[in-house]
């Protein structure tokens, strides 16, 4: 028999906490039960996230109809009946229980990061809204506080589209946070947090609790109970208001719920509301005394008048509020508090896959320029053809101008269509046994050190001098030499392929000397007046324009060169 009891006190409990974060109870770890009182619970949440002002948060649970109540400190687990229905396991959820007016005026930077928390969530869940150009205003602070201060090589553009402030979140609004996540240069965490607080604090629905019920035939209102009174809302319009000082009576019976104020010609008037259920009249009426004992008792008033209220309740209904009133922690001068060795330790918030933005309009217009100047490169590489007086190079310069053309129109309206041509797959060379991973590897290492020495055998002139004295070194090189010998070697041993583009980057030489010889002159005796009117001619070759323009994209062109062979450097074009 005693076995089947301590089965019945097992007690697993998961809370989730504000950031996300959970923390498990177990009668294993913790010691506690069915049978243990909610101010153990609390304590040991309360312990966890290191809370000294305790008496504004509370543990929420929600029942098989998704009523939601808060545990009664003052109660076992097992007297919550609605909660151990649920389970096991069973599920609590850390949260503010009091709003209070000013949550700057907290004492500690733990307490206000919580409130923080707390907001931001209501605000992600709709329960505050808020206006576009206040929204904006408190999410930018909310990356300050996440972030730190802006740094545009780590904040690439889209990077608040990883994090979530508002439902619905838009693409505009990411952009908005971000120019104002610019301007919040120097502001710490807690200045983020205190600032996204006397925001949130002006907002109309700030601390407002609803709960549901119908009026008149039937109609349908919200009774919201915040710090300075009962709001009543109909089709989401604040259509009454009565402060906590002058509600003389609350009271329930079965579904009906009513609230007696006083006038200001000191006459007692009573609203009726009906309420969906029973259980949800009831648990309206207790939250209805606990804010009322919480905002606006005096210290020494506050037991006396939640007893008061607690015998207007129906069928002896018992409930009071077991905690310290917003009065007396305004009041206490704890010495204690704010504690000076307190660290908080901030949690990194959930983050989402980075929203793939489609090009704006200026993008589009670079994107459009990138193929015009493409163009006009092969426009004026289709001119130059009649310099090549070999066939088969024509014909292989042709080719390689087509290719380029196409390759042009992929890498140039690729964004417009939101795909990128850099993941293009790869077509492996070896076409043998696919196995042999190693000797693909020492092959394409092989060729990779033949092309940085064909590349370095070609040496790149700006002048006529050192044009000529390129050519003299070459004219110095005897039949003797180790290195002709070797190259000699090499030479027979190439295909007619390979010998076709070494004449043909002969030829492109030459070409790119002839224009060079033609329109620049030498500085060498010219005094400084003289060079100052030297005309200057900017020469691009298309490839260096490709990746200047997709750098003004933002674009990674890391694996550009497997898409444009050195062959496609024959087109030039010449900018004035």
């Amino acid at each position: 028999m005693s076995c089947f009891c301590s089965v019945q006190e097992e007690f697993y409990c998961e809370v989730l906490l504000l950031d996300e974060t959970k923390l498990t109870l177990t009668s294993q770890q913790q010691g506690i039960k069915k049978s243990t009182k909610g101010s153990v619970v609390l304590d040991y949440v309360f312990s966890h996230v290191n809370l000294a002002e305790i008496d504004y948060f509370g543990l929420r649970y929600c029942d098989r109809s998704h009523q939601t109540y808060w545990l009664d400190p003052t109660k076992t687990l097992a007297e919550h009946k609605d909660l151990i229905t649920t389970g096991p396991p069973y599920t609590l959820y850390f949260g503010v229980k009091f709003y209070t007016e000013d949550p700057c005026k907290l004492k500690e930077e733990i307490t206000r990061y919580q409130f923080f928390l707390q907001v931001k969530q209501d605000v992600l869940q709709g329960r505050l809204p808020c206006a576009f150009n206040i929204s904006t205003q408190m999410a930018a602070l909310a990356i300050q506080s996440e972030l730190g201060d802006y740094d545009p090589y780590r904040h690439v553009s889209g990077y608040v589209s990883e994090y979530r402030f508002v439902p619905d979140q838009k693409e505009d609004l990411e952009e908005a946070i971000e120019q104002i996540h610019k301007t919040l240069m120097g502001q710490t965490p807690s200045e983020a947090e205190n600032n996204y607080l006397s925001i949130a604090k002006g907002l109309e629905m700030y601390g407002v609790d609803l709960h549901p019920v119908f009026g008149e035939k039937q109609s349908e209102y919200f009774l919201g109970l915040t710090p300075v009174g009962v709001v009543v809302y109909k089709n989401k319009t604040q259509v009454g208001k009565y402060f906590w000082p002058r509600i003389t009576k609350v009271f329930f019976k079965e579904t009906q719920f009513e609230l007696r104020v006083l006038g200001k010609d000191c006459n007692e008037t009573s609203f009726f509301f009906e309420a969906p259920s029973k259980t949800a009249c009831k648990n309206l009426w207790k939250c209805c005394v606990e804010h009322h004992t919480f905002f606006r008792m005096p210290e020494n008033d506050s037991s006396t008048l939640t007893r008061k209220l607690s015998k207007l309740g129906s069928l002896g209904s018992r409930h009071r509020y077991s905690g310290k009133t917003a009065m007396q922690m305004g009041k206490d001068q704890c010495v204690g508090l704010p504690r000076l060795d307190l660290e908080v330790v901030r949690t990194r918030s959930k983050t989402y896959p980075k929203r793939s933005s489609q090009p704006t309009g200026e993008h589009t217009w670079v994107i459009l320029n990138c193929f015009k100047l493409r163009i006009k490169g092969i426009v004026h590489s289709v001119q130059y053809l009649e310099y090549l007086s070999n066939v088969r190079i024509q014909i292989m310069a042709i080719f390689s101008l087509s290719v380029s053309c196409c390759i042009s129109l992929l890498f140039s309206f690729s964004p417009l269509f939101n795909f990128n041509p850099f993941l293009l797959p790869l077509r492996s060379r070896s076409r043998g046994n696919t196995s042999s991973g190693s000797e693909s590897e020492n092959s394409n290492r092989e060729h990779r050190k033949k092309r940085n020495r064909s590349r370095q055998e070609n040496e790149m002139v700006d002048s006529g001098p050192q044009w000529e004295a390129v050519l003299r070194r070459q004219k110095e090189k005897t039949p003797n030499d180790p290195n002709h010998r070797r190259s000699r070697h090499r030479s027979r041993s190439r295909s007619p392929d390979v010998q076709a583009k070494e004449q043909l980057w002969k030829h492109i030489q030459m070409l790119i000397w002839a224009l060079l010889q033609k329109e620049l002159v030498d500085p060498s005796g010219l005094t400084e007046e003289q060079l100052k009117e030297i005309p200057y001619k900017k020469i691009y070759s298309a490839h260096l324009c490709t990746l200047k323009c997709f750098a003004a994209l933002g674009w990674n062109f890391t694996f550009l060169d497997l898409y444009l062979p050195p062959f496609m450097y024959i087109y030039l074009h010449i900018f004035i």
